[in-house]
């Protein structure tokens, strides 16, 4: 069995295959039969986990194990308009398929991440701050759509933990192995927790 954690890089699809000229994992991981614990979308940035434990992969993708991931996300918001949204996104907002609310969310100093290609917009009237938020449930873009049903536009989104993974300074397009006992061991001790 293999787990790899992987830095999926802005503008790569978390799939090895697809019928266009987009990048996939294929470019950056040659491991044999290993896949996407959930998905992670191709505008978004950040930790993807990818394994042939099939447990494994059903745990950190299915609901109902309720696994939080953690965001990193850059919206269009001055920091007292940021930290109205974390508000609303704790509270709760309601999407087109149904309720959705962050486990937790706080406005953060901008992180130093690496540079983006290309780069995010800067406009010098439209000021712009990063939150961190918790999230356990994996909806189609949900956490864009929450910042946007907060009144906040995404511009830049890194997913920087699944459960108890986390990038750990992997640089984008970079991956490193798990073992399986030690990815077990931490689902495991964070259910015991």
């Amino acid at each position: 069995m293999t787990t790899l954690l992987l830095n999926k890089p802005f503008r790569v699809l978390s799939q090895f295959t697809t019928d266009s000229n987009k990048q996939t994992l294929a470019d950056f991981i040659d491991t044999p039969d290993v896949y996407a614990a959930g998905r992670l979308d191709y505008d978004s940035e950040g930790l993807l986990l990818l394994t042939s434990d099939g447990r494994l992969q059903s745990r950190l993708s299915n609901p109902r194990f309720k696994i939080e991931n953690t965001y990193w996300a850059q919206i269009e918001m001055d920091r007292a308009g940021a930290e109205r949204v974390c508000e609303v996104l704790v509270k709760g907002v309601t999407l087109k398929d149904g309720p959705a609310r962050a486990q937790f969310a706080e406005v953060i100093a901008s992180p130093d991440v690496w540079p983006r290609t290309p780069p995010i917009r800067h406009r010098e009237s439209v000021p712009a701050s990063w939150i961190a938020l918790k999230i356990s449930e994996g909806r189609n873009r949900q956490v864009r759509r929450m910042t946007a049903a907060a009144g906040a536009p995404t511009l830049r989104l890194i997913r920087t933990e699944i459960g108890p993974f986390s990038l750990n300074g992997l640089a984008p397009g970079a991956h490193a192995r798990v073992p399986d006992r030690v990815a077990w061991q931490r689902l495991t001790q964070r259910e015991d927790d």
